[in-house]
C-alpha cells in the first residue's frame, strides 16, 4: 500500500494553486488579479467590512425596536418561509412571511423580478438588514438573504466584520475570503517585522502579523482601521527612508564640478535673455547658482505654471557650465518638444561662441555619429535631446549641468542614468527637473522627496490669462462660426482632438476634422493637421508655416501640449475635453495667451461621469496651475497623476493621499531620523528594513549604488 502524500506546509511563496479549496483550475481567476502566490493573497486586502449581526430569534428582534410605529434596528434572524405572493402593478414586489415559532415578520422586496421562483413556502431562510415596525407588525425591505437547510439547522451566526474583496464575476469575495482565511494563521507565523518594539509601541503600531490580521479577520470595527494604518505607514516609512538613503549618499558620497559664479558671468548670461527677468525668476536663479557652486550635486525640481519662464532658468544654470568650461545637457520626452527647445534657445545664444546641438532618433546614424564624437572631446557645449540622451552610446566631455524637462514623462530611475561619462562611480552632474504641471504639496513629498524644489510664481510681463468656456458639442457650430469670424480678422487657432485616426468610438481625429472644416466652417482658410506620426521635417515646416502666420488653424493632437509658442494662436478648441486630465487641458490652454490679443479656450464635451464633469468645472473656473494641481489630485487620486508608469514606482496598495498626510509627516520625519542616524541602514537591527526597502524602492531610485 502507497503512502499517503502529505501537503507541504503554507509558505508565503506557494503556489495559489496549492492553497487548500483552490487548485489548479480556479487558479487562473486568481492569476488574472494578480494573485500568483500565497503572499500575494495576503496582500490583496478587502475594499470594505459588512457588519453580520449576530442571530436572535424574531420575538427577541421585536423587543429591540420599541412600539413607536416607525421605529427600527439593525437584526438577523433564523425562520421557515410560511407564505409568498408576487404583486405587480406600480410597484411590482415580492412579499413573504417569515416565521421561527417565537414570531413572524414580513419580508419585501421591490423590483426584484429575478427573486421569482426562487422562495417558496417551507423554506429555511437566514434574512439579515433593517427590521421596521408598523403597528403591530414587523417588516424587513430588501433584506439580504440566506437559504438553509430547514431540517438541518447550522449553528447560530454570531457578531462578525466580514471582508469584502475586489473580485471577478467568476472569482467572487466570498471565495477569495475562504481562500485567505486558510492560509492566514500559518502565514501570519512566518512574518518577521521589520520594526522594533520599542519604536512600535510609541507610534501606536500593532505588529506586522497582528496587522495583516486586523484587516483580513478584525474581531470589531476598530480593528480594520489600525491594522491599515500600520500597513499604510509601512508604505510611506519605506519610500522615505529610500528618498534619504538617495538624498544622503548624493550629498556625501558624489561630486559634481563647483562652477564659477560672479557679476561679470551673471550679466554676461542675463544679457542673451529677451526679456527682463521677473523678482520671481532672479530669486530661482539665485538659488540654482548657490546650489552650483558647491561640489555636492544639486538635484532641484523647478516648477512655474504654463508659460512661467522656466526655460530661461534653465539656461541660465546650463550657461554657468559653459562659462566654466564644461558641458551641460537638456533632455525633453518628445522629439517635438526637444526641437522646440533647441530653436528657442539657439535663437537666444545667436552669435555668442557657444556650441549647441540637437540630438534625437530621427537623426541618421551618420549624423548622430557626427554629434557624439564631437560631444565627447568636448567641441559640443549643450546637447538638447530626447530619452537618446540616455543610452551607452552617449559620451560627454565633462557633464556638469543636466535639465530634464517635464520631469513626470520620465521614470524617477531615469534622473540617475544623465551621469558622467567619465567612468567615475563618485562623479555626477548637477541635475535640474523641471515641470509645468505643478506638484502638490503631498506628492512632492513622495514622488519628489529626493529634490529640493523652486518655484516659479506667476508670468513674465505681456503675458495675458485666457478665458475659457466649457460647452456643450450640440453648440459646437456656433462655437466654429465664431473661431472662423477671428480667424477673418488675422488671428490663429489650434483645434486640438484626442486621436489621428477614425476610431470606432466616436471621436473626432485629425484627418476627418480637417477635411470636415475645410468643407465647413473654415472653407477657404489655410489649415494643416500636426501629430506624432509626422517626421521631424514636416513637423518643423509645418510648426515654422503656422509661426509665420502661412496657417489660420492648425488641427493637431496633443503633441501641441508643451513647447510650442506662437504668439498670434489666441484661440483653441479642443474636442471631446472630457477625454484629456486636468493636467494636460491646463497645458494645452497654455500654448494661447502668448500674445497681445484677448485669447479664448473652448472645452467642448458632454461629460457622461462626474469625474469629468469635475474637471471641467475646474479647468474652466481657474488658470492656476497649482490650484489645478491640488483639484487633480482631490479628484483623480496620486494613482492616476502620478502611476507606477511615470514615476517608476511601486504604487501605494494602501496608503491614499491625501487622506494618509499625517502618517506621511511622521514616516518622513522618522526616516531623516533614522538615516541621520544610521546613514546605511547597516547593522543587525535594521537589516531586514533595509532589504524591504531596498525591494520596494532600489531600482525605482537607483539605490544600488548606495548599497
Amino acid at each position: 500500500m502507497l503512502p499517503m502524500a502529505t501537503q507541504a506546509p503554507i509558505a508565503l511563496t506557494t503556489n495559489i494553486a496549492d492553497v487548500t479549496g483552490v487548485g489548479s483550475s480556479s487558479a487562473r481567476r486568481y492569476r488574472k488579479i494578480s494573485i500568483r502566490c500565497v503572499a500575494d493573497l495576503v496582500l490583496h486586502l478587502p475594499v470594505r467590512y459588512e457588519h453580520e449581526l449576530p442571530e436572535q430569534s424574531i420575538e427577541q428582534a421585536s423587543n429591540l425596536v420599541s412600539p413607536v410605529h416607525g421605529a427600527e434596528a439593525n437584526i438577523a434572524v433564523c425562520g421557515e418561509i410560511a407564505v409568498v405572493r408576487t404583486l405587480r402593478g406600480r410597484h411590482p414586489r415580492i412579499e413573504a412571511t417569515l416565521e421561527d415559532g417565537s414570531g413572524t415578520i414580513k419580508l419585501t422586496w421591490f423590483n426584484t423580478p429575478w427573486m421569482r421562483g426562487q422562495l417558496h413556502p417551507g423554506m429555511g431562510l437566514r434574512v439579515w438588514g433593517k427590521i421596521k415596525r408598523y403597528g403591530d407588525y414587523l417588516e424587513m425591505i430588501n433584506p439580504h438573504y440566506q437559504t438553509i437547510d430547514a431540517d438541518r439547522p447550522s449553528e447560530p451566526r454570531s457578531e462578525r466584520f466580514r471582508p469584502i474583496y475586489s473580485g471577478t464575476e467568476d472569482l467572487p469575495s466570498a471565495m477569495i475570503e475562504r481562500a485567505v482565511q486558510a492560509v492566514l494563521d500559518p502565514t501570519l507565523a512566518q512574518l518577521d517585522d521589520h520594526l522594533h518594539d520599542q519604536y512600535r509601541t510609541e507610534r501606536a503600531l500593532p505588529t506586522l502579523a497582528e496587522a495583516y490580521r486586523m484587516v483580513h479577520r478584525p474581531t470589531d470595527a476598530d480593528e480594520p482601521k489600525a491594522g491599515r494604518r500600520r500597513l499604510a505607514f509601512d508604505e510611506l516609512l519605506l519610500l522615505q527612508l529610500a528618498v534619504f538613503l538617495k538624498r544622503r549618499h548624493r550629498r556625501e558620497a558624489l561630486r559634481a564640478p563647483a562652477l564659477k559664479h560672479n557679476q561679470a558671468i551673471d550679466s554676461h548670461i542675463t544679457a542673451r535673455f529677451p526679456f527682463q527677468l521677473t523678482e520671481s525668476q532672479r530669486t530661482v536663479i539665485d538659488e540654482i547658482a548657490a546650489d552650483l557652486k558647491v561640489p555636492t550635486p544639486m538635484n532641484r525640481l523647478l516648477q512655474g505654471d504654463v508659460g512661467a519662464g522656466k526655460t530661461v532658468v534653465a539656461l541660465y544654470a546650463m550657461l554657468m557650465a559653459v562659462a566654466d568650461g564644461h558641458q551641460a545637457a537638456m533632455m525633453a520626452p518628445t522629439e517635438l518638444l526637444a526641437e522646440q527647445h533647441y530653436a528657442s534657445i539657439s535663437e537666444m545664444l545667436s552669435g555668442a561662441r557657444v556650441s549647441i546641438e540637437l540630438l534625437t532618433g530621427s537623426l541618421t546614424a551618420a549624423e548622430k555619429k557626427s554629434v557624439l564624437a564631437r560631444l565627447i572631446s568636448g567641441e559640443i557645449d549643450i546637447l538638447i535631446g530626447t530619452h537618446a540622451l540616455l543610452t551607452e552610446t552617449v559620451r560627454f566631455h565633462s557633464l556638469a549641468v543636466a535639465v530634464i524637462d517635464e520631469q513626470h514623462r520620465f521614470g524617477v530611475h531615469q534622473r540617475a542614468k544623465l551621469r558622467v561619462k567619465s567612468g567615475e562611480a563618485t562623479s555626477a552632474p548637477h541635475t535640474l527637473v523641471m515641470t509645468a504641471t505643478p506638484i502638490p504639496r503631498t506628492l512632492s513629498l513622495t514622488l519628489f522627496g529626493d529634490l529640493d524644489v523652486s518655484t516659479i510664481r506667476g508670468l513674465p510681463p505681456g503675458r495675458k490669462p485666457v478665458i475659457t468656456k466649457y460647452v456643450s458639442q450640440s453648440q459646437a457650430d456656433e462655437v466654429y462660426a465664431y473661431v472662423a469670424k477671428r480667424l477673418a480678422q488675422g488671428e490663429q487657432a489650434y483645434v486640438v482632438v484626442p486621436v489621428v485616426d477614425e476610431s470606432d468610438r466616436g471621436l473626432k481625429d485629425v484627418h476627418s476634422h480637417l477635411d470636415w472644416l475645410e468643407k465647413g466652417h473654415f472653407k477657404g482658410r489655410r489649415l494643416a493637421s500636426l501629430h506624432g506620426r509626422v517626421d521631424r521635417d514636416q513637423r518643423e515646416q509645418t510648426m515654422k508655416r503656422f509661426r509665420a502666420g502661412e496657417i489660420d488653424a492648425l488641427v493637431a493632437t496633443t503633441v501641441i501640449e508643451v513647447g510650442v509658442d506662437v504668439p498670434n494662436a489666441s484661440v483653441m478648441l479642443i474636442e471631446h475635453a472630457d477625454r484629456f486630465g486636468l493636467a494636460q487641458l491646463h497645458q494645452l490652454r497654455g500654448r494661447i495667451g502668448r500674445g497681445s490679443r484677448a485669447s479664448l479656450c473652448v472645452l467642448l464635451a458632454d461629460p457622461v461621469t462626474d469625474d469629468a464633469k469635475a474637471r471641467l468645472e475646474v479647468i474652466a473656473t481657474t488658470d492656476d496651475g497649482f490650484e489645478i494641481a491640488e483639484k487633480d489630485l482631490e479628484i483623480r487620486g496620486p494613482g492616476e497623476l502620478f502611476g507606477a508608469k511615470q514615476s517608476g514606482l511601486a504604487p501605494f496598495r494602501v496608503a491614499e493621499l491625501p487622506r494618509d498626510l499625517d502618517l506621511l509627516r511622521m514616516a518622513r520625519r522618522d526616516a531623516r531620523s533614522w538615516i541621520e542616524e544610521n546613514p546605511t541602514l547597516a547593522g543587525e537591527r535594521d537589516a531586514l528594513l533595509r532589504t524591504r526597502v531596498l525591494k520596494a524602492h532600489g531600482k525605482a531610485l537607483g539605490l544600488g549604488d548606495v548599497a
